[in-house]
């Protein structure tokens, strides 16, 4: 696969190579597939404050549908920023938590937030 970037270094990185030679795949463009979806930060704003049960997700994010609540769980557990543990009990008790990859976001996310507040509130 050709490099469809117009550089060879990095600018996001401040590197002096492209991560798209080594890899054939864009960061910018992985982060986009996983956490760009929508509901997806949300969900994770609310698993940073602990570990949740499906309802108790679906109560906190308001306006989103159980499918794609599940659909999204899914994905991330596939990309594994979060974990489902399911306990043996009936009825099932399914509990999500962030993984060590999940948590690691943690820091990203506080750095996104800080812009948006910066910027927001220089607007007002």
């Amino acid at each position: 696969m050709s490099n469809p970037h117009n550089t060879k270094n990095c600018p996001i990185m401040g590197i002096n190579k492209c991560i798209f030679e080594e890899t054939g795949k864009c960061p910018i463009t992985e982060i986009s597939n996983i956490l760009a979806k929508r509901w997806v930060m949300q969900i994770m704003r609310e698993l940073l404050a602990g570990n949740r049960r499906f309802n108790e997700l679906q109560k906190s994010l308001k306006n989103i549908s159980p499918r794609v609540l599940s659909e999204r769980l899914d994905e991330m557990e596939k990309y594994g920023i979060i974990k489902r543990k399911i306990y043996a009990e009936v009825p099932v008790k399914v509990e999500y938590s962030l993984t060590e990859k999940g948590l690691e976001l943690k820091d990203s996310l506080n750095a996104l937030t800080k812009w948006w507040i910066k910027w927001e509130l220089s607007n007002i």
